[in-house]
């Protein structure tokens, strides 16, 4: 029986942390859920470390949806989280919902949505018609180009302030989940504050209420430089499934992300 979304609000309730890696494929899908990990995310950062693009922009909604079905049919008791890719999600609700209700067909059982105070609309729409909705905040891959580049978010005071405060409204929309990516360890922990919800870290704070890495980065496969927050597990067990168990046990434990994998003001 798949995990639920009851079970990950019972995980942060308790101060559990809730371990995610990305994850694309049926095979890695029962290595990661035969380690432990709490939940899958089918990532459109698919398109960099799948397709080979030098973003994630290319990923369509009918990729995200195949990568989604292979995932399901791999694992049997993990929670699915997918991807909305660009352009799925940018529109008008109802167009998302269409999009959304897509990849819900494919097994997920929430869909992520990068964006702030803009995606309250949106968010609310979903949600009250039966999609589970994780936001995403922070750095949000999918406007690189209008950030200029993969850069750390919210080191600006204004920027900071308008992190939370897009994160207490998408919560007050109905978001189940947020996760924050690439933004400073004091901010991070800002945010945590701010919200009831469960919080997802990648590049954030070791407070959060779990962790994620994309699985070819922990596995040190990534065709480019790793960003600061990565750990490449592989390198201190030399297998595959041991490097995600340890993944799995140092995220538990507290121990990642280290003050060496967060960033500064």
């Amino acid at each position: 029986m798949r995990k639920t979304l009851l079970d990950l609000q019972a995980l942060h309730a308790s101060g559990e942390k809730i371990a995610m890696l990305t994850c694309y494929d049926s095979s890695f899908a029962r290595v990661l859920e035969n380690a432990g990990v709490d939940v899958l995310l089918v990532g459109d950062s698919l398109g960099m470390v799948v397709q080979g693009h030098d973003s994630p922009l290319p990923v369509s909604i009918e990729n995200v949806a195949y990568h989604t079905a292979c995932v399901v049919r791999g694992s049997h008791s993990v929670f699915i989280l997918a991807d909305m890719p660009f352009g799925s999600s940018q529109i008008t609700p109802q167009e998302t919902f269409r999009n959304a209700a897509e990849l819900m067909r494919a097994g997920a059982q929430m869909v992520k949505i990068e964006g702030g105070q803009e995606m309250v609309p949106t968010v609310e729409f979903l949600v009250s018609r039966g999609i589970p909705v994780c936001a995403h905040v922070g750095l949000t891959p999918q406007s690189v180009h209008q950030v200029g580049g993969f850069k750390v978010q919210g080191r600006e005071s204004a920027a900071a302030e308008r992190i939370i405060a897009s994160s207490r409204a998408l919560q007050e929309a109905g978001a189940s989940l947020l996760l924050m990516e690439a933004i400073p360890l004091a901010l991070a922990d800002r945010v945590c504050d701010a919200v009831s919800i469960p919080t997802i870290g990648i590049g954030a704070s070791p407070r959060c209420s779990g962790q994620v890495l994309v699985i070819y980065d922990m596995l040190g496969l990534g065709a480019y430089i790793s960003p600061r927050f990565v750990r490449p597990f592989i390198r201190e067990t030399g297998s595959i499934e041991e490097a995600v168990k340890l993944y799995v046990a140092e995220v538990k434990a507290g121990r990642f992300p280290g003050p060496e994998h967060c960033y500064s003001s």
